[in-house]
């Protein structure tokens, strides 16, 4: 459970990673650590941008002014089958003091959503005059290694008419706080639908709208306490923003409708390592301070199609995005028209 709630905040991806390994890679230098660990979290970064920008819209009629709807959204992002984001290739000269155990010189290793477990590696240097020492240590896997094989996401949303078929939108994520995890969520945007400005509006039976949508997630993780490395403050602090751009068109039936979009995604991830981290193993034992940061960026166009079922006050819709990384979205609605 504690793992999938980490995933949540996905600014890492593995609690392996912070628990087990990342001592080892900073006894392989600083700069092995940081390349090491960009590539293993680049894959769960860009799920997680995909994830959070779902969940938009369940239709492409704007709301009359006056109008709302409160909304309880989970988004459930799979890689199972995602092979190519559940590893990488480690060339061994890319890497100052990086070395596979084994001998080889490049071989695919787990990705912060993999499954590859076992491979070792050590790091050698000449510490004094004819003396080395070596250190062997076992790379991190991921969440497939744990059977997750899913990024999720939840939030609550609010949906406002104002006139003329502009409809605004906030979602949000009450900051969240246990002994190790905080986290929180912030997200506003707008929609228009280009039929309200039609004489015949209600007549047509499809709605067409646009909608740009904006959200902001916010996480630390403090591994202070795990005493997997000496040192102080030691945490993880992470920021996705996102941002999607979406035609919708739908159905205008009473009861069961159906809806569709097509979009644009584009998201940036910042990650910070902070604290302070004294390594006592291998041969570069030294101390870091608040020792290194990792932006992704991302973007990619998606396609959603779903159905919306309304009994009054209470909907219920689903849908299916396509995407870099698939989603299925499913929300519970409460609402007035």
């Amino acid at each position: 459970m504690k793992k999938i709630f980490l995933c949540m905040l996905l600014s890492w991806g593995s609690l392996a990673m912070a628990q087990s390994n990342i001592n080892d890679l900073f006894a392989a230098g600083l700069s092995d650590a940081e390349r090491f660990t960009t590539a293993y979290l680049a894959p769960v970064s860009e799920a997680a941008i995909f994830n959070m920008s779902n969940g938009w819209y369940n239709s492409g009629d704007a709301k009359p002014l006056g109008g709302f709807e409160i909304s309880l959204i989970g988004n459930i992002t799979g890689f199972k089958n995602k092979d190519d984001k559940k590893a990488f290739t480690l060339n061994t000269a890319d890497y100052e003091n990086l070395q596979f155990v084994d001998g080889s010189t490049s071989k695919s290793v787990s990705t912060a959503l993999g499954d590859i477990e076992g491979v070792r590696v050590f790091v050698e240097a000449e510490i004094a005059p004819g003396v080395t020492e070596r250190a062997e240590f076992e790379l991190p896997s991921g969440l497939s290694s744990e059977g997750i094989n899913f990024v999720p996401s939840g939030y609550l949303q609010a949906s406002v008419g104002l006139i003329k078929g502009l409809e605004v939108k906030a979602r949000f994520l009450p900051k969240i706080n246990t002994d190790d995890v905080s986290i929180s969520l912030l997200g506003g945007g707008l929609q228009y639908d280009f039929t309200k400005a039609l004489p015949a509006d209600k007549l047509l039976p499809v709605a067409i709208s646009a909608v740009i949508g904006y959200t902001s997630l916010n996480g630390e993780y403090d591994f202070t306490d795990t005493d997997v490395i000496a040192g102080e403050n030691q945490r993880i602090d992470t920021q996705f923003n996102t941002w999607n751009f979406s035609a919708v068109v739908s159905t205008k039936m009473p009861v069961i409708n159906f809806y569709g979009g097509l979009g644009y995604v584009t998201g940036k991830s910042e990650t910070d390592v902070l604290g302070t981290y004294i390594v006592r193993q291998g041969p570069f034992q030294t101390t870091y301070e608040d020792p290194f940061s990792i932006t992704e960026k991302v973007s990619g166009v998606t396609a959603n199609i779903g159905t919306k079922l309304k009994l009054g006050f209470f909907r219920i819709n689903v849908d299916y995005n396509i995407s870099e990384f698939s989603t299925l979205t499913a929300g519970i609605n409460f609402g007035f028209r």
